[in-house]
């Protein structure tokens, strides 16, 4: 037990954080596009929230527009769901779970998330679709949280 307390996982030489790293960089490329996708129904729609922000004549300051909430609620989406993840996903790690285990749970979370973004954000499709992409990386999430306490339960 002492040499799992003092083992660092969080490093290149294992393949479970490298695999980690992959699929994290590709999550956080699509919360970055997300940004921009906000923008660009911004510019597509001509809505903008702010007055310094009206780049062309004759409009006005507006909130509500259809097309640029789907895409920031999808994006909200994102920060709440997947930062937790990310934090659990590294306790995870630390806790030195089966490799082909833990990389097949990264690589489902970060294709699941990438899917959810396509049918709620890109091209709209009926449910079970967007509740599957949801809820399966936040179910792992929650197997990963529940797996790093009860291993932490030794020492407390």
């Amino acid at each position: 037990m002492a040499d799992k307390i003092t083992e660092n996982y969080l490093t290149l030489k294992n393949p479970v954080f490298c695999c980690f790293l992959f699929w994290a960089s590709v999550l956080v490329i699509k919360m970055l596009l997300m940004s921009l996708l906000t923008a660009v129904q911004r510019f597509r729609y001509k809505i903008f929230p702010n007055e310094e922000d009206l780049f062309f004549k004759n409009i006005e300051v507006q909130f509500n527009d259809p097309h640029v909430e789907r895409v920031r609620r999808a994006h909200r989406n994102d920060m709440e769901n997947i930062l937790p993840y990310f934090t659990m996903a590294l306790l995870y790690i630390c806790t030195n779970p089966r490799p082909t285990l833990a990389c097949v749970l990264f690589r489902i979370v970060g294709i699941a998330r990438v899917l959810h973004t396509l049918v709620y954000a890109f091209r709209p499709v009926p449910q079970p679709s967007r509740i599957l992409a949801f809820g399966i990386p936040m179910a792992i999430t929650f197997y990963m949280a529940c797996s790093v306490a009860l291993d932490m339960l030794v020492y407390i």
